[in-house]
């Protein structure tokens, strides 16, 4: 299973951020004109917040790596031996496919209203039919069911630390976002927080 993990992983988040994160971007960007990518280096909480939260990318891809390529120096993020089993694998396996479909979905229903962070600038539609229609957030819960994921797959401390500040800064953000959207879209948004759940 280790030599099946150390090809697939690699792949997997090639895909995830490849097809997930740059490619819709490009294709937001190419269709509109904008930008899509919001997350600044100024010194607000939404930027700040933003920084934590390439940091905690590059490190999850760090360890990833590490695990794939560099096997000898693994044991340095300290493995959580009693996590190491089949069917925690086989869920964790199972927890990265469906998150990467589900935000491909949520990101193709989302069209030309993708952004990364927060858009103060430019209109954009508030989306609530597809996944949104399920989950105010389904792009974030997808991440969050990465993370878990990944958990399963290489636990490890460095990988349960890395999961627990993902867990933290997607909900800040997601917080952060929804005050915004409330003062962007007023009443419309109010309503859409009242029938359809944060999460799912």
């Amino acid at each position: 299973m280790d030599t099946f993990l150390k090809i697939f992983l690699p792949v997997y988040f090639l895909l995830f951020f490849g097809l997930a994160m740059f490619w819709r971007s490009y294709i937001a960007w190419k269709r509109t004109g904008i930008n899509p990518y919001k997350l600044g280096n100024g010194d607000t909480v939404h930027d700040f917040v933003g920084k934590l939260f390439r940091l905690t990318l590059i490190a999850t891809a760090l360890i990833v790596f590490v695990f794939s390529f560099l096997e000898g120096y693994y044991e340095w993020f300290s493995p959580i031996t009693w996590m190491i089993s089949s069917p925690l694998t086989v869920i964790g396996i199972a927890l990265l496919i469906l998150a990467l479909i589900w935000v491909l979905v949520a990101q193709i229903q989302m069209g030309d209203s993708w952004r990364i962070g927060i858009d103060e600038e430019s209109k954009s539609a508030l989306v609530q039919h597809g996944l949104f229609g399920v989950s105010r957030n389904p792009i974030f819960l997808g991440m969050l069911i990465m993370l878990v994921g990944l958990l399963l797959l290489l636990p490890t401390a460095a990988t349960l630390t890395v999961t627990v500040l993902g867990f933290v800064l997607i909900h800040v953000q997601v917080r952060l976002e929804e005050a915004f959207l409330t003062e962007k879209y007023g009443e419309d948004y109010r309503k859409y927080q009242m029938s359809v759940r944060r999460w799912i």
